[in-house]
């Protein structure tokens, strides 16, 4: 049977890009490949046929060829693929690389070397609570955290002290083996020692061979001022142990303000609902109130009514974000008295009937209209 032009075999054009022609490749391969459709001849014929156009396209010089002479400027033969000395080591790479995302078999470059490369450890996240007013100055706070690490009876190898790890046999410590796929070999991790390269014969009792135990250290934790709930802090370094020698994680600290029983925050406002008499309302006062910062003396004006704010600026919640700091709004609550002594009785009488008669004076100056 003649053979087929590449690019109708690809379904591509002469001048699609690199990309273009392996991303099609790429999707006749997870069609057709042997693995998903085995005993079936003719899959495996259109698999090897878009292997072999791939092969000739996915390399610029063949390619070049190829556009100039057709099959037979790629060999004396007139084969494209006659054999494994056909393909580049930049081919084989593209071959594996693609055939690794979609089947997951490993790629050329060595997994026994990647398992044995410093790698850093994983970020851990936890949850604290705090006061309202230690939000509003700032705390210093010690926080157990659980901690992943190096085991330290084998130093992180996961062998009992005094052993090693031996080499595996399979792979014989390369940490991948090759297998043949059709007409091409594919490097994949082993599966008897899971890329290592070395298996550990007598695994270290503290971390069952792991080379990792968890661990409780207190970390102590400055909290700036200003913050609030939902806040995030980000301490390097402090999360899980990094991984033969690598860079330990980062712990993450979620912040949640609990709620106060005498203030409340809006934004960077620190507010106070601040409960007065009826004569403090209507007379007037001076007062002083514990605020988170001190003492603040307050002036309530004659004639007060409920809900009135009265503001200090400036004393409020730092700006996390930048200069400046909210304000202390004092909202006055009028409360009405209870429980009241015979003399309060009878001034609260006295007072309804010089308010019942300043009303009635009010209605003779202003009749209403009929």
């Amino acid at each position: 049977m003649a053979k087929r032009d590449y690019y109708e075999v690809l379904g591509v054009s002469k001048d699609s890009t690199q990309a273009e022609i392996k991303k099609k490749y790429r999707q006749i391969a997870m069609k057709y490949h042997p693995d998903r459709n085995q005993d079936d001849k003719d899959a495996e014929e259109m698999f090897k046929e878009a292997s072999e156009a791939y092969s000739v396209l996915g390399n610029e010089e063949k390619k070049l060829k190829y556009d100039q002479f057709g099959f037979n400027g790629l060999n004396s033969k007139g084969q494209g693929f006659s054999d494994f000395s056909f393909f580049s080591d930049s081919i084989f790479s593209d071959f594996e690389d693609i055939l690794g995302d979609v089947f997951g078999f490993g790629s050329r470059s060595s997994s026994r070397n990647r398992q044995n490369m410093p790698r850093r450890g994983g970020d851990i996240g936890v949850e604290t609570f705090i006061t309202l007013e230690d939000s509003f100055h700032g705390i210093e706070k010690e926080i157990a955290v659980e901690r992943e690490v190096s085991c330290s009876t084998c130093s992180g190898s996961g062998s009992e002290p005094g052993t090693s790890p031996e080499t595996c046999k399979q792979c014989g410590g390369r940490g991948n083996v090759r297998r043949s796929q059709g007409f091409f070999s594919i490097s994949s991790p082993c599966n008897a020692c899971r890329g290592k390269g070395t298996i550990i014969v007598h695994p270290c009792d503290t971390c069952s061979g792991t080379g990792r135990e968890r661990m409780e250290k207190n970390i102590k934790v400055n909290i700036p001022a200003g913050v609030d709930s939902g806040n995030r802090l980000r301490i390097s370094d402090e999360g899980d142990g990094g991984y033969m020698n690598g860079r330990a994680g980062d712990l993450y600290i979620l912040l949640n303000v609990k709620s106060d029983k005498n203030f409340r925050r809006e934004g960077l406002d620190l507010i106070y609902d601040m409960e007065i008499t009826f004569s403090q309302a209507a007379l007037g006062d001076d007062i002083s109130i514990n605020v988170f910062h001190g003492k603040e003396k307050i002036k309530i004006p004659a004639e007060t009514q409920s809900e009135k704010i009265m503001k200090i600026r400036n004393k409020g919640f730092k700006n996390l974000n930048g200069w400046g700091k909210g304000d202390l709004l004092i909202v006055t609550n009028v409360k009405t008295p209870t429980k009241l002594s015979k003399k309060e009785k009878e001034l609260f009488r006295e007072l309804k009937k010089i308010e019942t008669a300043k009303n009635a004076g009010s209605e003779k100056k202003n009749p209403q209209s009929s």
